[in-house]
């Protein structure tokens, strides 16, 4: 295991929690804590081992929309309304509730921050205006 591996692992603990895989949960604990380069990061370790599977375009996507945000923390508007867009194409191969997250709500989401970023002609950073967006988990 790789130092970056074995400090992800610590990150998100080794027990799952309501038979959700620690990687998967550990990016939305990260997410919602606007940590986006750490859940970006905490994600890639799943998609690493499932990129060609049946669940690689969703958690590209979601680590797209993690990164999108990473960009808005440092100013760079422009690339992440880029990672928006890769972000909504990926996700939205997948329909309805996939892996128990609404996928239409988060597309929603990703259509609302583009808006926000193009109609203000890429002038004004919506991160410092509006609230950070909070991605739940639908119950089992």
């Amino acid at each position: 295991m790789s130092i970056k591996s074995e400090r992800l692992a610590r990150m998100v603990g080794h027990e799952s929690s309501a038979g959700l895989d620690p990687f998967y949960k550990g990016y939305f604990d990260r997410f919602n804590r606007g940590q986006f380069y750490e859940a970006h990061d905490v994600l890639e370790q799943l998609w690493l081992k499932d990129r060609r599977g049946a669940n690689g375009a969703f958690y590209k996507g979601l680590i797209q929309l993690a990164g999108a945000f990473v960009h808005l923390q440092k100013d760079r508007l422009r690339p992440s309304a880029a990672l928006f867009k890769l972000a909504g194409a990926n996700l939205g191969r997948y329909a309805g509730t996939h892996e128990r997250l609404a996928v239409p709500g988060v597309l929603a989401l990703i259509e609302h921050w583009l808006a926000l970023l193009e109609g203000h002609d890429f002038q004004s950073n919506p991160l410092r205006s509006e609230v950070a967006p909070v991605l739940r988990l639908e119950p089992t």
